[in-house]
């Protein structure tokens, strides 16, 4: 009876859509040159959400306000809702492939049949039975078929393991870097925000925005699948804003995050859902937004809104099945190792430490590194005194079992929400005249840390930006904190900024300069406490930050070395320090990052002379990688809006 009072009120409301919104959106929903397609968001939006968008209007976008009786506009909202049910997601979006069989001529005579995956004037994408994909070019009636060799892969959000967005490739380099021109751009739908990464294997790009993947031809960009899921209502957080931050890959396979905590498997060839993992359930504040990490046969996903009273966790999955291996607890239970570190145990369950950025691994010393969030509420200490273990901190844990190796805490019950949610960059150096395996981290607090990645011993902890709340390290790596630098009711002017020195922003160090390379942020806030109490569905911060009068707020490029700390060149950018790229360096002594000013630029790693720029004026929110298909360098970078890759001319 329920699903006929849908349908009759459905079929009511399409007489209402007809009347009142077909002369702008389309008679289906699909767009006019009035009004863009309403497809793509209608099974994302509630019906309240639908009732205030139709009653009140949208001013920003020219439309109106309809004055409409109780009953039409439930039977309008019911007939939405349908429509965007019905609505596949390829149909939701006109540039999306239409795959069907068919027959590709090849150039020298023979033939391929298979699916033909997406079809332009100029290429085709056609995947053959054996599940091979050719990736073909048009001349006058006829395909070549692309061979991608020599390629080189960035197979992993960071382009490997160990962090370290440094790349061997140097086709493109500081005595041609002038050259560079951009090559193709693909527009992502609806997206403000794109934090993600691409990977690129075989020729084949991998990229995300909010539940959705898109697979690329990375040589010129064009789309050759698509999978995608509808959004999820009532998150809190990261999540909510659709934030997602790449994929990782394993033979056939592709691993991504939804934005309601759930790990899926992909089949990389078709996207095709293979698997789908609950992490946890989102109505408790979970999401996640970081790319997977797959190690052996294990996947590793973390979880974010790390600022909401949940308990943070680690995750493992099988490859080939979903079924979880293992879990770590970055909050201890009551009586468990660490629990001593809160006071009250009542405080745990909602003691925060999120994993929302992904770690690093080390086959050698087979160990998984991963950093943790901030303890909540973030700008409260009273009701959880003690170090807050395992949060602000690194984790060394053994990727079979999860087991616990060691752990480094770097800001000890952290006032200030200065996670340690930047990258761990594994390096094997001499640092002090013997030979080190290091782990380089630039973190939130303002200083830069050298650890010993077998032990986790305290190497190195010096300051790269101005700060106010401590005093320096000790030798065991504990800040000396200084007197009245916690938040209080009245408000306490502290450095750096909520944000952070740094933040997730991606990291390199260059073998040949031997610099490590980070975005590093100057500003200082005003921090107050508050006795906010955990409500379902908010942020807990207990407590505001904003910008001290009188303060810098600016960003720049800087480089480290790494024996010492001190900063051997920054290059300041210009803008409202709203700038999120980190940086991609290369054996061609450059250095990659999005401008502040929107331009995406190349310093010289050397000295951080700037040697080129391209003004896309786009607000960058992730950081670049470079990959080579057929024996072309292409540097590549996520904008607000789509993905752009960058060349040199043929």
């Amino acid at each position: 009876m329920f699903v006929r009072t849908v349908t009759l009120a459905a079929a009511a409301g399409e007489d209402s859509f007809q009347t009142r919104c077909a002369l702008c959106h389309g008679v289906d929903g699909a767009g006019t040159d009035r009004a863009a397609s309403i497809l793509p968001t209608l099974s994302a939006l509630e019906p309240d959400q639908l009732r205030t968008i139709i009653t009140k209007g949208v001013s920003a976008k020219g439309m109106p306000a309809f004055e409409i009786l109780d009953a039409e506009l439930g039977d309008l909202i019911a007939y939405l809702k349908n429509l965007g049910a019905s609505v596949s997601p390829a149909a939701r979006d006109p540039r999306a492939p239409q795959p069907r069989a068919g027959t590709i001529r090849l150039i020298g005579g023979g033939t391929l049949n298979g699916t033909i995956l997406n079809m332009s004037g100029f290429d085709t994408q056609l995947r053959t039975p054996d599940g091979r994909l050719h990736l073909l070019r048009r001349e006058a009636d006829a395909y070549r078929e692309v061979a991608i060799e020599p390629y080189q892969d960035w197979s992993s959000y960071n382009g490997s393991d160990s962090a370290n967005r440094h790349s061997a490739l140097a086709q493109i380099n500081r005595d041609n870097v002038e050259r560079l021109t951009a090559q193709w751009f693909y527009p992502i739908p609806d997206m403000r925000m794109i934090e993600g990464t691409p990977v690129v294997v075989a020729g084949v790009m991998y990229v995300t925005a909010a539940n959705r993947v898109y697979a690329l031809d990375a040589s010129t960009g064009r789309e050759i699948w698509r999978y995608s899921q509808p959004r999820t209502p009532g998150l809190v957080g990261d999540p909510a804003i659709g934030l997602n931050r790449g994929v990782a890959i394993r033979e056939d396979r592709l691993f991504t995050v939804t934005d309601h905590a759930h790990v899926i498997a992909l089949d990389r060839f078709t996207g095709e859902l293979i698997w789908d993992a609950e992490m946890a359930d989102y109505r408790d504040h979970y999401g996640a937004v970081a790319a997977p990490l797959v190690v052996e046969d294990l996947v590793i996903a973390g979880i974010s809104a790390g600022d909401t009273g949940l308990r943070g966790f680690l995750d493992a999955y099988h490859v080939s099945t979903g079924e979880r291996a293992w879990r770590f607890w970055t909050i201890p239970a009551p009586n468990e190792p660490g629990s001593e570190t809160w006071g009250d145990p009542a405080v745990l369950r909602r003691g925060c430490g999120a994993t929302w950025l992904t770690g690093s691994y080390d086959a050698d010393l087979d160990l998984l590194y991963w950093p943790t969030g901030n303890p909540c509420p973030d700008l409260n200490g009273d009701r959880r005194p003690g170090d807050n273990l395992y949060t602000n901190s690194v984790v060394a844990l053994r990727p079979t079992t999860g087991a616990l190796e060691w752990y480094f805490q770097f800001t000890p019950h952290d006032t200030h929400d200065w996670d340690a949610q930047e990258p761990l960059l594994l390096v094997d150096e001499e640092f002090h005249g013997q030979p080190r395996k290091l782990l380089l981290q630039g973190n939130r607090n303002g200083f830069f840390y050298v650890l010993d990645r077998i032990t986790g011993e305290f190497l190195l902890g010096e300051p790269f930006v101005t700060q106010t709340w401590s005093a320096g390290i000790d030798e065991s790596g504990r800040p000396i904190v200084l007197p009245d630098s916690d938040p209080t009711e009245a408000g306490n002017d502290v450095c750096p900024a909520i944000r952070g020195a740094t933040n997730w922003w991606a990291t390199s160090y260059h073998p040949g300069t031997k610099l490590f390379y980070l975005l590093a942020h100057e500003s200082c806030m005003t921090y107050t406490k508050n006795d906010q109490d955990w409500q379902r569905g908010r942020s807990w911060l207990g407590g505001t930050a904003r910008l001290a009068d009188g303060s810098p707020n600016q960003k720049f490029i800087r480089a480290l070395d790494i024996e010492t700390g001190r900063t051997v060149w920054s290059y300041a950018q210009t803008g409202k320090a709203q700038t999120s790229s980190g940086v991609l360096s290369t054996d061609g002594d450059l250095v990659f990052f999005g401008e502040d000013s929107g331009a995406f630029a190349a310093l010289d790693a050397a000295s951080g002379v700037p040697l080129w720029h391209f003004q896309a004026n786009q607000d960058w929110k992730a950081s670049p990688m470079t990959y080579m298909v057929t024996g072309r360098q292409y540097v590549a970078i996520a904008s607000g809006m789509g993905f752009w890759a960058f060349a040199l001319p043929e």
